[in-house]
């Protein structure tokens, strides 16, 4: 979340917690999704947070409609970054080769960040659905987070994921009450989570502005990071007063 943490960080108090069975936050035994919301309103009680802004990416998302949901009182706005209330995807079916590339292009990116071997042989692999500007700036961002983040992902947490998902997940007449003022992003090629699905969300909630990004795919944030994070301060300047009626309280949550 580094994209997003390091210039919010001058205006707010950013906390981003790896989520159960992410990155750094280690457990051995199987959860269901609402395990994840628990852990976040235990850190926001840990941190005495009343009110706060949640940006939340992919599954973030999700989760941050959710916790907005359960605590309207606490969650003042929402970003809401290549993700749906009803996801859908259009994710090709994925080959041996497509398996063998993506190995090969990402340790070369691991070893020679950004190269040109490194771009040529991921053009080929999954990152094509994953990124379509394939710069040397997005494969920075995929060998220095999106390798050791997918590297630390457990099977438990992917195991909760796809079990939310068979079930068909689907919070579309609820977020219809969260009038709190949100901003929704999405690349237009998404496979992961459609630009539809996204649009879809966006249409139903209340109080959201939208931006479709042309040709970027899921990790959008990682190929525009500039015009993203330039769109997000003109919405946050733009809905100062509404996030913090009765003044500002500088907290944001990312996951």
């Amino acid at each position: 979340m580094g994209v997003f943490t390091t210039p919010l960080a001058a205006q707010f108090q950013t906390i981003a917690p790896d989520l159960r069975g992410y990155g750094c936050s280690v457990t051995p035994y199987g959860f269901e999704m609402t395990r994840h919301l628990d852990d976040l309103e235990e850190l926001l009680s840990q941190h005495q947070i009343e009110q706060c802004l949640v940006l939340g990416w992919s599954l973030g998302g999700i989760l941050a409609m959710e916790l907005a949901l359960r605590r309207p009182q606490t969650v003042r706005g929402l970003i809401l970054v290549g993700t749906a209330a009803r996801p859908r995807g259009s994710h090709p079916p994925i080959s041996w080769q497509d398996n063998a590339l993506t190995g090969l292009a990402g340790a070369l990116n691991w070893v020679f960040p950004g190269s040109e071997v490194a771009i040529a042989c991921g053009q080929k692999s999954l990152f094509r659905y994953l990124i379509r500007q394939h710069t040397p700036e997005a494969y920075g961002y995929l060998a220095r987070q999106g390798a050791p983040a997918y590297l630390k992902t457990s099977r438990h947490a992917e195991a909760a994921l796809f079990q939310a998902i068979r079930a068909g997940y689907n919070r579309l007449p609820d977020v219809r009450q969260l009038h709190i003022p949100s901003l929704m992003l999405c690349g237009e090629c998404d496979r992961h989570i459609t630009a539809e699905a996204s649009l879809e969300t966006a249409r139903a909630l209340p109080n959201c502005e939208v931006r479709c990004y042309p040709d970027t795919a899921h990790l959008f944030p990682w190929e525009i990071p500039h015009q993203v994070n330039a769109d997000i301060r003109r919405w946050l300047q733009a809905h100062d007063a509404d996030i913090w009626p009765s003044g500002p309280t500088p907290s944001a949550l990312n996951h």
